[in-house]
């Protein structure tokens, strides 16, 4: 391992270590008033929190920052469950915790794995432990918490865990659900990354592990600064003079709050991210903590950072190989451990889509027909639940979604959650696709063979063309927060500051953690419901495999010629059992039959006093167990012996992630 070294002038040490805490005392509630600060709603002061951060790992910046105390992050009441604030990662295991206490016969909780600084990593399984184990039920899996700052996905998971728990018993659809399912949900799968997003100013992708952004032979030596306090990184502003900047002020805006990108020599500021250049490289915040992406770390179709001959693809922040990262590989282990689950989700933030493989090739040519059938219809339900725009795959629906009817359509409030349905448009047959290695989706469909989702949740606080324009920008957003989010804290006003190497500059911008990547708490339920409600429809579609009939009739002989009515065979009999699929999917796609992930369905007799009849001469020996294949959405089929005396038959019917079904037949003469 490298050496670690601090890349960090004197000044810069005493201006992080000791001036961010006299700025903090000194600005307490965050400019603009209400949540953009660490605490208090409409204007009133926050309390300074003075406590510091530490981030695990050897790198050559900063590893030590100021901690928040963000109202977003505050309970209405200490140890009970609300959608009106983001969980912190400590907060959400003492809620595990008290779900396992409260229902000790549906819940188990444990850890799946450790984080890069240790942590352990918490998910729990919802079934009926008087109807069987988990392990025999088909299941869903859901995730939350990938991406370290995308914690919408966390509070999604939350809510569904909630709303399944306090509805079993008085819900018949959800009862059902958890008497004959499992649910596997983990509301965070990067704890370290969701700590370090709620409760300190910094963000970053995914781990934390240490990374090279730049490309300059450091670590993590360039993090941001929240130079005045607030508890967030925005943006700084520099009036340079006309004609010397690339920024200006948008007309549009009276109070000169929105800034418009323009040609080198066209504007009169320049714009930064909020920080320090602590490498004296030129450039600000362009190597902060960690760098790597869990979500580009999955084997299937992974592709390496770098290569050597610079011909091939490469994808960043992939990790050094698949599975390389400890959280990403938790979830492969897991899932390998348990192929009974049928259908899966991974949640992140902000588009909003309902999105799925395949992430390097058009689903209509990654798919067969079948699969593909099946994937647009769930799509089309999800449309309907959550209200998103677009639905489909990664590789060309994603990569194409604001183009030529890919638009985001009409100009649905973000307070309501939905979108208008233009976008829903396919776009040009001849647009190419963007293609995303080491894809979760793409993992969970080549790979792990189920329909596999990796939606994004909110809007990005995008309310549409709300001015009635003909276009969708920035100023759509700001006008619409004026007119009805007056005093929220979405947009953070720009305020005066004193650079340490630029001199004057402002300071302010949109809030990055709980407007631009998340919805304000305010905004949060209808967004985390809407796609909690579409996992649970996901969930109730799971095949379940059935015994449907048993039946011993007495044997009859092969027809002779001339009989009119076959012999009966003394003392033997035909067992007729008549299975089916009970579930609204098939027990494995056709994918999962091609990798080889699931076994065939299978039925088979255990008999007691009773034995099979031999085989009649020329015909193979019956086997107690029969492959069956595996059955579609409703299907039936019939499977036979013919056994010999008389007894009892246990009949037992298996599918990977159609569960198991059992029943007892018995065995004598009629009457």
């Amino acid at each position: 391992m490298k050496k670690a070294w601090r890349f960090v002038p004197v000044w810069m040490v005493v201006f992080v270590l000791a001036g961010s805490l006299a700025l903090l005392a000194q600005r307490g509630g965050g400019s603009g008033g209400g949540q953009g600060g660490f605490g208090g709603r409409g204007g009133a002061p926050a309390v300074p929190n003075t406590a510091m951060y530490r981030v695990a790992g050897v790198r050559d910046g900063a590893s030590i920052f100021p901690k928040t105390n963000y109202v977003q992050t505050r309970p209405l009441k200490a140890g009970e469950f609300d959608i009106k604030h983001y969980h912190t990662p400590e907060e959400a295991l003492a809620l595990l915790r008290m779900w396992a206490q409260k229902y000790p016969d549906l819940v188990d909780l444990y850890s799946v794995g450790k984080s890069f600084e240790g942590r352990d990593i918490w998910q729990i399984t919802i079934a009926n432990k008087k109807t069987g184990k988990d392990t025999d039920k088909p299941a869903f899996f859901i995730e939350g918490g990938r991406h370290s700052g995308e914690v919408t996905g966390t509070e999604t998971v939350l809510y569904f865990i909630n709303h399944v728990l306090t509805s079993y018993g008085t819900d018949p659809a959800i009862t059902r659900l958890v008497d004959t399912k499992a649910l596997y949900c983990k509301p965070n799968n990067n704890p370290d990354g969701n700590s370090l997003y709620l409760l300190t100013a910094q963000s970053n992708r995914s781990t934390v592990r240490p990374y090279d952004d730049d490309g300059d032979g450091l670590l993590d030596e360039d993090p941001p600064e929240d130079l005045n306090g607030d508890g967030f990184i925005t943006q700084m502003r520099q009036f340079v003079g006309p004609g010397k900047g690339n920024a200006k002020k948008d007309p549009r805006d009276p109070k000169g709050r929105l800034m418009m990108r323009v040609a080198q020599g066209e504007g009169d500021y320049v714009l930064f991210s909020e920080g320090i250049d602590n490498d004296n490289d030129g450039r600000i915040n362009e190597d902060g903590i960690g760098g790597l992406d869990l979500h580009r770390n999955y084997p299937e179709n992974w592709r390496p950072m770098r290569e050597a001959t610079d011909r091939g693809y490469t994808e960043n922040g992939s990790g050094e190989y698949p599975l390389s990262e400890t959280e990403t590989r938790a979830v492969f282990l897991f899932l390998m451990a348990h192929p009974n689950v049928a259908a899966a989700q991974t949640l992140d933030t902000s588009v909003p889509m309902i999105l799925r493989g395949p992430s390097t090739e058009r689903d209509d040519v990654a798919m067969t027909p079948d699969d593909l059938a099946l994937h647009k219809a769930w799509d089309k339900k999800g449309l309907e639940i959550t209200g998103y725009p677009w639905a489909g795959d990664t590789y060309y629906v994603y990569a194409n979604r604001s183009r030529g009817g890919g638009g985001r359509g009409g100009a649905a409030l973000a307070a309501a959650g939905r979108r208008g349905r233009g976008g829903q448009a396919a776009p040009a047959e001849d647009r190419g696709g963007s293609p995303i290695f080491g894809h979760s989706p793409d993992f969970g469909y080549s790979y792990f063979g189920v329909p596999w989702y990796g939606d994004e949740i909110w809007n990005g606080g995008n309310v549409g063309d709300y001015d009635k324009d003909g276009t969708t920008d920035e100023w759509d957003r700001l006008k619409y927060c004026d007119d009805n989010r007056a005093g929220k804290g979405d947009f953070i006003d720009w305020k005066p500051f004193r650079h340490p190497t630029l001199g004057e500059v402002e300071i302010g911008g949109w809030n990055p953690k709980f407007w631009s990547q998340n919805p304000p708490p305010d905004l949060l339920e209808t967004w985390a419901r809407n796609e909690a409600m579409w996992n649970l429809w996901i969930a109730q579609q799971l095949p379940q495999v059935k015994i449907v009939s048993a039946v011993a009739t007495p044997a009859k002989a092969a027809p002779v010629k001339g009989q009119k009515v076959a012999p009966v065979i003394e003392g033997e009999y035909d067992l007729t059992v008549t299975v089916a699929n009970e579930g609204l999917m098939p027990t494995a796609l056709d994918i999962a039959k091609r990798v080889k992930i699931v076994r065939p369905d299978n039925c088979g007799i255990v008999l007691s006093g009773a034995t099979l009849a031999p085989a009649a001469e020329g015909q193979a020996p019956q086997r107690p167990t029969q492959e069956i294949g595996w059955l579609k959405a409703g299907e039936k089929k019939t499977v036979t012996w013919r056994v010999k005396g008389t007894g009892k038959a246990t009949i037992n019917l298996s599918s990977t992630r159609g569960g198991i079904d059992k029943k007892e037949v018995a065995i004598a003469p009629a009457g």
